[in-house]
């Protein structure tokens, strides 16, 4: 197995992470999606093998015990998020770099382990305000869940100036243009 590199973007939930992924994979062919496993449910129109591997509690335990995963966390009580090694392997394998859409810990941990194969980018919202207002937008969660969500955000906030790069995101398109500047630099070492 050769190594990569590895780009890995992180914020609050509804901070943009996803969508300046999602806009990168389709400006740098050089690059695939880590897909991480999860123990919960598919929401909306999510594919298993393509959003997420889902599998039970039980088996993600399992696989932990067995040291597959190169990082994992219990984000929410009793949901389990990881990357498995197979899948960053199966990526360098392809001879293409590995970008990730992760949890703030999840992208800190995978730096640590990864330093100068990787580049750490926070994705920062304008606002915790604006974060809310993003996240009750989607209509996705309940208010309990949404609770949940705002009080992680207002702690993973604290962890941006641990990131390689703190990419503000108060204009998308400004965002995503900043982002792919970031990519092909990092790329073209």
């Amino acid at each position: 197995m050769k190594e990569g590199k590895l780009i890995i973007f992180s914020a609050p939930s509804g901070a943009g992470k996803t969508t300046i992924v999602k806009h990168l994979l389709t400006k740098f062919p050089e690059l695939e999606f880590s897909i991480s496993a999860t123990t919960r449910e598919p929401r909306g129109d999510e594919q298993p093998g393509k959003s997420y591997y889902f599998i039970s509690k039980e088996e993600f335990l399992h696989r932990i015990a067995k040291k597959q995963f190169v990082e994992f966390e219990e984000v929410y009580s009793g949901t389990f998020y990881g990357t498995l090694r197979t899948e960053i392997e199966r990526i360098w394998d392809e001879g293409k770099a590995v970008i990730f859409d992760i949890d703030v810990e999840g992208g800190l941990h995978l730096k640590r382990k990864y330093e100068h194969q990787a580049l750490a980018i926070f994705v920062q919202p304008p606002s915790l305000e604006v974060l809310k207002q993003r996240l009750v937008g989607r209509g996705t969660d309940s208010e309990e869940k949404l609770k949940e969500r705002f009080a992680k955000a207002e702690k993973e906030l604290n962890y941006a100036p641990r990131f390689d790069i703190i990419l503000k995101n108060h204009d998308l398109q400004t965002a995503c243009a900043e982002a792919e500047q970031l990519v092909k630099n990092f790329l073209a070492k």
